[in-house]
């Protein structure tokens, strides 16, 4: 173990690196001044460190009040070299936080226990600090394994509302990351990007919850068969509801919120304006901008000046403003996320 010793003398020094030799495990390294072993510590740390009180320029008091200034030195024990009469130098070591003191002239059976005690203390320090962070680790990539999971339960579980609904899985990979430009767009952290775009696939996870003969009819459904569809929101949101999980969370938020209109017009609540969530919100143009470019079913593939026209006119009415805004705002980014996820039976929108 590295034990830094610290002397303007040249026979103290050649006296503390002998006796240190007769230490298992202690390498001894002799610094003649205070500047010099700070300049050493800046980037390197001993694991103890034997100083005099009394050296020219930069004493031991002024080295140790330094030394515990530099990162990652405030567990590193400190021994100070001190005369009996020197009392007020003890009590203002002690107030810097030094670990003991050694009395000159120094007695090599005194020198040995103490330094060997200390070093014994500082092993097992840095055996229980490499343990901690083994234990981090180990708890880091277990708790990551569970998030993965997670996420991947909740994936296929969206997937599958989808395929009720004639549709894949490019849908809602397409759509969050849609969701994840407007989010970043308006200004949203990295961490709300990222929760954002991992919750927006559970938008429709209510459909698992409605009639394949209302869900899959190819014609116009009647007041009836829409009150029933219309239900979707409230049955995802009641499938996530409940959950600690800020994941679900945010899914349930979307699913509740992502029908509403910023007009009121919308369902399940008729919520207005601001007073939808603003996850909801962000859904809402995300989900429909890909429903209108891509071809589905029971419509073809909307060009994609026709479908900006669209969000255009509705902003305010169907949209909220600054959310269009947002992904108007990145054109390119829309066109390289539609070009690297593509519907099996349909292209990306095509430029009218």
């Amino acid at each position: 173990m590295k034990v830094l010793v610290v002397d303007d003398n040249q026979m103290n020094l050649d006296l503390f690196c002998h006796m240190l030799s007769m230490l298992d495990d202690a390498d001894p390294l002799p610094m003649g001044t205070a500047a010099e072993a700070l300049a050493w510590c800046a980037y390197r740390t001993p694991d103890l460190v034997v100083v005099d009180y009394m050296m020219p320029g930069m004493d031991g008091l002024e080295f140790l009040r330094r030394f515990r200034l530099l990162p990652g030195k405030r567990e590193v024990p400190v021994v100070m070299v001190t005369a009996d009469t020197e009392l007020k130098v003890r009590h203002e070591a002690l107030r810097l936080s030094a670990n003991d003191f050694l009395t000159k002239p120094v007695n090599s059976i005194e020198f040995n226990v103490r330094i060997g005690n200390l070093l014994a203390l500082r092993r097992a320090q840095r055996q229980l600090a490499a343990r901690a962070d083994s234990l981090a680790e180990a708890v880091s990539k277990a708790t990551a394994a569970v998030v993965a999971r997670e996420h991947e339960a909740i994936h296929r579980l969206s997937r599958a509302a989808e395929f009720r609904d004639s549709d894949t899985g490019s849908h809602l990979q397409r759509m969050a990351a849609y969701a994840r430009v407007i989010a970043a767009g308006l200004g949203l952290s990295v961490a709300e990007c990222d929760l954002l775009a991992e919750a927006a696939p559970m938008h429709d996870i209510g459909k698992v919850g409605i009639p394949d003969a209302i869900l899959l009819k190819q014609g116009a459904l009647d007041p009836d068969e829409r009150a029933v569809i219309q239900r979707h929101p409230q049955i995802g949101a009641d499938i996530l509801a409940g959950s600690e999980s800020p994941l679900l969370q945010a899914g349930a938020v979307i699913a509740i919120s992502h029908h509403e209109r910023y007009d009121g017009g919308g369902y399940p609540h008729g919520l207005a304006g601001v007073a939808i969530p603003l996850f909801g919100r962000i859904v809402a143009v995300a989900d429909v901008f890909d429903a209108l470019t891509t071809a589905r079913p029971y419509k073809p593939a909307w060009p994609l000046a026709r479908a900006l026209d669209y969000l255009r006119a509705e902003k305010g009415r169907h949209f909220d403003p600054l959310c269009v805004d947002a992904l108007l705002a990145e054109l390119p980014e829309l066109l390289a996320i539609q070009q690297s996820v593509v519907l099996p039976q349909a292209g990306a929108a095509s430029v009218a």
